[in-house]
């Protein structure tokens, strides 16, 4: 009944994005997060996650009772950017919209270019995409496959350093999208969310992070750090990406999954 609770509530989010609701009762969930832990990969400067046993055993009264403390960047492991993180005065974490999260997968395959751990993904590649899978649709969530998930949880290859502190930013090396890709993204209006399964949209060697800039200026929020999307195909998923409700917040811990048809596997 709880499921069936669930599937209601996503299916009214989703159905004027969604290409096919009923893909949600017939399709295959994949959790596109990581689990947070002491080893989830944060950005040098970030803190990491700490979980801090408050209670695990049995109290006097004879019941088994667990409960935690967690410390955490808002920025690290499968995450959230909201506008706000580069963009005044635009949506923080709790201010965005349901239906901004919600929304049909475009997924955007560089695996073949992203051996580069300084590349940038082009235009070229979203207009070689609607020539193969037609134009992306309204609503859509782009998701950006390097294929740099296969490095995780090692941070030497997937950061390109293990060290922290601001001095390790120089030492950051993997792709994220050229900020021409952004331009383009935003002229199209119709984009509800970016991802891409890197640390960062903009690539390690960036120091102005114009991507994050263009994109957030205009209210589209962006998934970092996501995992497993060589288990989605080019089009036809549906996601449902969302946060931790951070009042004010920049960003926060996500938890983002998709619903694929079977018949893609």
């Amino acid at each position: 009944m709880r499921s069936a609770v669930v599937l209601l509530f996503v299916a009214a989010i989703a159905c004027q994005r969604a290409p096919a609701p009923d893909l949600l009762n017939s399709g295959v969930w994949i959790d596109l997060s990581y689990d947070f832990s002491p080893d989830t990969i944060f950005w040098p400067t970030a803190k990491r996650f700490e979980l801090q046993i408050e209670s695990a055993g049995r109290t006097p009264a004879g019941y088994y009772y667990a409960a935690n403390n967690l410390f955490t960047s808002e920025h690290g492991g499968t995450h959230l950017d909201a506008p706000l993180h580069f963009a005044e005065g635009k949506w923080a974490t709790d201010q965005i919209p349901l239906e901004r999260l919600v929304g049909p997968a475009v997924v955007v395959d560089v695996t073949n270019h992203a051996a580069n751990p300084d590349y940038q993904i082009t235009p070229d590649a979203l207009e070689a995409w609607e020539r193969a899978n037609g134009p992306i649709p309204d609503g859509a969530i782009v998701l950006f496959r390097t294929g740099w998930g296969r490095h995780w949880p090692d941070p030497v290859k997937y950061l390109g350093t293990a060290r922290t502190g601001p001095e390790a930013v120089a030492e950051l090396h993997f792709p994220g999208i050229h900020p021409e890709t952004a331009r383009w993204l935003t002229a199209r209006g119709t984009i509800d969310a970016i991802g891409i399964d890197t640390a960062s949209i903009d690539y390690g060697q960036s120091s102005t992070f114009d991507t994050h800039q263009i994109l957030f200026a205009a209210n589209i929020p962006a998934f970092e750090n996501v995992a497993q999307l060589d288990r989605l195909p080019a089009r036809g998923s549906v996601v449902v990406a969302l946060p931790m409700k951070i009042k004010g917040g920049s960003g926060g811990p996500l938890r983002i999954v998709a619903v694929v048809p079977r018949d893609a596997f």
